[in-house]
């Protein structure tokens, strides 16, 4: 398994795992605040994943990881606050 060691191979296919458990959750109608909250957890890994992995930023300065890092969080709570106050 050569393939598996390069750390973007690995990457892609935690992101095909990842896709396909949300497709799946998806289709059987997952319904719930934990259906939702794991989503949206899953959402965040794969947005790190691709953040780190295919945008080559796992090596980059401080500066920018922070910078992508921080929006990635910033719009994963702002998506989880509007859930939140939906179900108010």
């Amino acid at each position: 398994m050569n393939a598996l060691k390069n750390p973007a191979h690995r990457a892609w296919l935690v992101l095909l795992v990842a896709t396909s458990i949300t497709w799946y959750l998806g289709e059987v109608g997952a319904a719930g605040t934990l259906a939702i909250v794991a989503m949206l957890v899953i959402a965040f890994v794969k947005g790190r994943l691709v953040i780190l992995d295919f945008m080559e930023l796992r090596e980059a300065p401080r500066l920018w990881r922070a910078l992508l890092e921080g929006w990635l969080i910033l719009v994963s709570s702002l998506i989880l606050l509007a859930y939140w106050i939906s179900l108010k």
